[in-house]
């Protein structure tokens, strides 16, 4: 568990997180998983889902994920197969089948109820550093440091007056982020959030808009008159078109569409360089993504 307090040894930062929770408070955006009441189990699938996908793609998939699953029970008792039909088009299906293993770990080692330590979310399966904690103080309201790319950068430009982030180092990220938090537990989770909402609709990655920023009085890189950024950069993701990822997406579909297992002679319509195909059905197996061989045909994972 993280030190409630802020550590002795942080440096000390110009305040942000005032000016950061009353913008948040009177701007955030009204999604489901801030509103009164949203059960924690949400708040764990919300958060997987919201990895590398956009907020308006996710926030209908979550309404009917919750309606079929409103308990991690519920999704555990369907098959895997299940899971990632019911996934759909949100993209990186693996999630989908870590979400369901995840399930299974609370309903049988939990009572059903979503853990609220940092270390026992940890220990379910496919459940990362970011994820535990962001149920941590998103579900439960604890004191912790939550970083993403949008957190990232914004502190890399409020505190450290870079214009980019560079790539990720846990580290340090996480004692940048303790720095500014307050002492306050309703306060600093607050602060978590409005950092990631200043991250996504002001901060952004290309042309801020500076303009509508309640902490451009204080942004180091603003001051500095916006230097260009001169160090290390996060790796970029490759485009989605013609590689690996669309055709394991298009093989998805066809499983997904189908009650019976899917010949290679019906996938191999769906991408006609068949190297590429191979590699990304292969992909698939190993994944634990699709079942089933040449001879039975291939599937879903049942279970």
């Amino acid at each position: 568990m993280d030190n409630p307090t802020r550590p002795q040894d942080a440096t000390p930062r110009t305040d942000i997180a005032t000016p950061l929770i009353a913008w948040f408070r009177a701007e955030a955006r009204d999604l489901p998983w801030r509103r009164p009441g949203f059960p924690a189990w949400g708040t764990l699938v919300s958060e997987i889902m919201l990895q590398q996908t956009q907020v308006a793609r996710v926030v209908p998939r979550l309404e009917a994920w919750l309606t079929r699953w409103p308990t991690p029970a519920d999704l555990a008792a369907s098959p895997p197969a299940d899971a990632v039909r019911a996934w759909d088009r949100l993209g990186y299906p693996r999630r989908a089948l870590a979400l369901h293993a995840a399930a299974t770990g609370i309903a049988e080692q939990h009572d059903n109820v979503v853990p609220r330590d940092v270390d026992a979310l940890l220990a379910l399966p496919g459940i990362g550093d970011y994820t535990a904690r962001a149920v941590a103080v998103f579900a439960y309201g604890d004191r912790h440091p939550v970083v993403d790319v949008n957190v990232r950068r914004v502190l890399a430009r409020a505190l450290l007056g870079q214009g980019e982030p560079g790539p990720a180092k846990a580290k340090q990220d996480l004692p940048l982020m303790e720095s500014v938090l307050p002492d306050d537990r309703d306060d600093a989770a607050a602060t978590n959030a409005a950092v990631m909402e200043l991250g996504a609709l002001v901060c952004v990655a290309s042309s801020p808009a500076c303009d509508r920023c309640p902490i451009a009085d204080r942004c180091a890189w603003r001051a500095a008159d916006y230097p260009e950024h001169d160090g290390p950069r996060a790796p970029k993701q490759a485009k989605f078109a013609g590689s690996d990822r669309q055709v394991r997406g298009l093989i998805m579909a066809e499983l997904r569409a189908s009650d019976v297992p899917v010949t290679r002679d019906e996938i191999e319509p769906v991408w006609p360089d068949a190297e590429q195909r191979d590699r990304a059905l292969a992909s698939l197996l190993r994944d634990g993504l699709a079942v089933g061989d040449d001879a039975s045909g291939y599937r879903l994972p049942e279970g």
